[in-house]
């Protein structure tokens, strides 16, 4: 006996048009947040980093950026968490392309293509050093 197609789930239609629609909503968020230009980050190249509560809410709050773990732990947290203030004032442009070949394997597959779409020089230092 063939089976009889299921009828849709909760009205519907195609389970993956949502997904597809949460996706896009995640991207947004993150899109949102980006500033301009790679120039507007201008934050600290070394010394200690306390991060408010808002972008570090679990886990470490303050950041010795000598070290390359937490500078590297800095920059994943502020990436995922922080708003577009936050991006300005913890990140900095030179710091950030140089570390993306190894950052971007650290951060999540949406934030790495919002911030590689957005700032082609990010995707070409990856390839450059791949």
């Amino acid at each position: 006996m063939a089976a009889s197609p299921q009828p849709p789930v909760s009205g519907i239609a195609d389970p993956s048009d949502v997904f597809a629609e949460d996706l896009a909503q995640y991207r947004e968020k993150f899109r949102r947040r980006l500033p301009a230009s790679l120039d507007e980050l201008r934050g600290p190249t070394g010394g200690l980093v306390d991060l408010p509560l808002h972008v570090a809410w679990s886990g470490m709050t303050s950041y010795d950026l000598a070290m390359p773990r937490q500078r590297m732990a800095l920059y994943r947290t502020v990436l995922h968490e922080g708003l577009r203030d936050d991006l300005s004032r913890y990140l900095n442009r030179d710091v950030l392309v140089q570390m993306w070949p190894v950052l971007r394997t650290l951060v999540g597959r949406t934030v790495r293509t919002v911030w590689e779409d957005a700032y082609p020089q990010l995707a070409a230092r990856a390839r450059a050093a791949a």
